[in-house]
């Protein structure tokens, strides 16, 4: 039996406003809604810069803990860090790390930390031989860091150790294995911060104002981010 063309194309009209019917439906328009608040939530993007390669990342990630985790692999000796220190450290620390004009004193200090002029080195003050090792091939030689090889570094740090004493033999040998055994003098002069659980129990939000021995008043808090001193008209102290 032959169908009419009428009714053809009438089903066929009905089937298509259905379809735009349902395209324009509640649940598009929930979706497109949807959408819409992703899309507004979503972090601002400049699509600048890329990611890291992994060997970009291996020359920042040099940083040493004191079990020697992160140390590279290499060795040096105090006799042969002392020609390294002379030619690149002893004009700003001089030759015995007693430093030179205003730069830092590397050696000596030894019982000093408790006296009324403290000499903070690295024998009488630092805690652990890894921060030696750590900063100095990060920041050394000045104007230059880390333009040394990595023997030549371990070179170093064991000449320093061996001008404050820690090490006493000139061909004493530092290597990435035996670096986190050493020593240091004041390790034992530092302790892990516990305030967050010890002293919790005093922390409060508001300042303690009783109790005080003269009048007092809060001219100011630490969070404040700008620390610039003010006059009462707003203006900074100094600026006319």
């Amino acid at each position: 039996m032959s169908r009419s063309p009428k009714l053809i194309i009438a089903v066929a009209l009905a089937t298509f406003t259905g379809s735009v019917a349902l395209a324009g439906g509640p649940q598009e328009k929930i979706a497109a809604k949807t959408e819409t608040k992703t899309e507004a939530n979503a972090p601002q993007r400049f699509n600048i810069g890329r990611a890291p390669t992994v060997e970009e990342i291996r020359g920042w990630d040099i940083d040493v803990r004191p079990d020697g985790q992160g140390l590279p692999t290499g060795k040096g000796t105090v006799a042969q860090g002392e020609k390294l220190f002379m030619d690149n450290c002893a004009s700003c620390h001089g030759e015995f790390g007693e430093g030179a004009g205003r730069w830092p004193v590397l050696a000596g200090g030894k019982g000093s930390l408790t006296s009324d002029n403290p000499v903070k080195t690295v024998g009488s003050y630092w805690p652990y031989a890894s921060t030696l090792f750590d900063y100095v091939r990060h920041a050394m030689p000045f104007g230059s860091p880390q333009s040394l090889k990595v023997d030549e570094y371990y070179a170093l740090v064991a000449y320093v150790l061996y001008l404050n004493d820690v090490v006493t033999d000139q061909n004493f040998e530092l290597t990435d294995k035996n670096l986190a055994t050493i020593k240091m003098p004041n390790e034992g002069g530092f302790i892990m911060d516990d305030r967050a659980t010890s002293e919790k129990a005093f922390w409060q939000k508001e300042p303690c104002m009783k109790n005080c021995i003269a009048p007092v008043k809060i001219t100011g808090r630490a969070t404040a981010v700008d620390v610039t001193p003010e006059d009462k008209d707003g203006k900074p102290r100094g600026v006319e």
